[in-house]
């Protein structure tokens, strides 16, 4: 029973690293459709959302199984409702690479605004988070989690520093306001990827040592 219980844990692992790697590519092509203004790259992403919405509920279907038939403790226990969390935080990671891809496809109707290097530079932190987080997952690596929590701050100046350049755009030529508002729309969802990365990160910390460090700040701020 502990054997065939080991593989079962062993293929959920594969499937949420699986489900995973669809997530970095969706995010990955919703900021290439931006930055090259892209339609296209739109079909895939859709695709893959679709895959990954089947394999949420998958995930979650195993993680219920496992704690039903095995009754496991200790950790065990804390893979699985990890597991189940991290699913969680990997189909909203989806979610948002669909409304960025939206938002491009929007702006698509306007002239480019030049100024796309912060949300250009936002992107490339995020996606190095995410990646992170999930390297982090696979080899229980608890210094490259509290390594992602710290980027988590410098997304969100990011996201400040860009409303505010824009809100210049905005104020100094009402033509800029449609443009203005998509880039700001994106910027947020950049930043709740790097929410849903930090929270993978705190899973990870958990799992690894049984500690709880959501919500504490000082605490990742001494990191």
């Amino acid at each position: 029973m502990t054997k065939v219980f080991d593989t079962e844990l062993a293929e959920l692992k594969e499937r949420l690293l699986y489900m995973g790697g669809l997530v970095e590519l969706m995010i990955n092509l919703s900021i290439k459709s931006l930055v090259e203004r892209n339609e296209d790259l739109g079909k895939d992403l859709y695709r893959q959302e679709d895959e990954v919405n089947r394999l949420q509920m998958e995930i979650d279907d195993r993680c219920i199984k496992l704690i039903a038939l095995n009754q496991p403790a200790g950790s065990d226990l804390r893979f699985i409702t990890s597991a189940m969390k991290i699913n969680s935080e990997l189909e909203r990671m989806g979610d948002q690479a669909v409304n960025i891809i939206g938002a491009a496809k929007e702006l698509l109707k306007f002239p480019q605004l030049k100024r796309l290097a912060d949300i250009v530079l936002m992107a490339n932190i995020t996606k190095t988070m995410t990646k992170d987080c999930l390297d982090a997952f696979v080899r229980t690596d608890v210094g490259l989690a509290r390594e992602v929590l710290l980027r988590d701050d410098k997304v969100d100046g990011l996201k400040d520093q860009i409303f505010r350049v824009l809100l210049t755009y905005m104020l100094a030529e009402t033509r800029h306001i449609p443009v203005a508002l998509e880039l700001i729309l994106i910027s947020r969802h950049l930043e709740r990827i790097g929410d849903h990365a930090t929270n993978i990160a705190e899973d990870v910390i958990f799992l690894a040592e049984g500690r709880d460090v959501r919500h504490h700040g000082q605490e990742n701020s001494a990191i």
